[in-house]
């Protein structure tokens, strides 16, 4: 219980600004996992879902009384949705043809599935945003929203060993650096900036690998 109360309540003050050591050891956690996605290896699922649940108690500030009493709800429903879209994750990887292996093989998604990835992205955004706001979610609720739904669908992507979804973590990434910046989310303002020069690199060793014939490149719909 010690280390428990100690992780909930420790914080790390930085000139005049405070932040909670579980906002650094949370998006520490989100970084192992996307590093684990982009070797492509089972772990990273579970190890994702330690950061998940960390973050949903930093985002819900007001909820949690933490420094920074301000809700993020989209950044704190995300991590609610990243535990569910990982478990469903980590049973798809675990539960493939290739299961022999201790990674996963990329595949390309086809131009018709792309286009549903736009579509849910932007309709996505638009039904969500006024469901935010009346919620009392930070201004630009917009972008709130749409790290929400680029979050949800980029994850089910990795899920489908999309190599499209490193692309849409980039999208959620533009508009998450400015955001988590002006709501006073410092530490994870920066590793989002950090987080969008890893997921393009994520995306090119994705786009290698699924050029070897044993990644077996085909283009599928689902």
């Amino acid at each position: 219980m010690h280390v428990l109360d100690w992780l909930f309540d420790a914080q790390l003050v930085i000139g005049d600004q405070t932040v909670l050591w579980r906002e650094v050891i949370g998006n520490v956690f989100g970084l192992l996992s996307a590093l684990g996605g982009m070797r492509r290896k089972v772990w990273a699922w579970p190890v994702g879902i330690v950061g998940n649940v960390l973050l949903f108690t930093v985002f819900m500030g007001a909820l949690f009384d933490t420094p920074n009493p301000v809700n993020l709800l989209g950044q704190a429903g995300r991590q609610v949705m990243f535990v569910i879209v990982s478990v469903y994750g980590w049973y798809r990887w675990t539960h493939r043809p290739d299961h022999a292996t201790t990674v996963v093989e990329p595949r390309w998604a086809s131009w018709k599935t792309r286009g549903l990835l736009v579509l849910a992205l932007v309709g996505g955004t638009a039904v969500l945003t006024p469901v935010f706001r009346a919620l009392g979610s930070y201004e630009p609720v917009w972008s709130d929203a749409w790290i929400f739904v680029g979050s949800l669908l980029a994850t089910y992507g990795m899920a489908k060993r999309w190599v499209e979804f490193w692309l849409i973590w980039v999208a959620v990434d533009l508009v998450g650096v400015p955001l988590l910046f002006s709501a006073g989310y410092y530490a994870s303002g920066l590793m989002y900036v950090f987080y969008g020069v890893f997921t393009l690199t994520g995306f090119f060793v994705w786009m290698q690998q699924s050029r070897k014939p044993s990644a077996a490149p085909v283009t599928v719909g689902g």
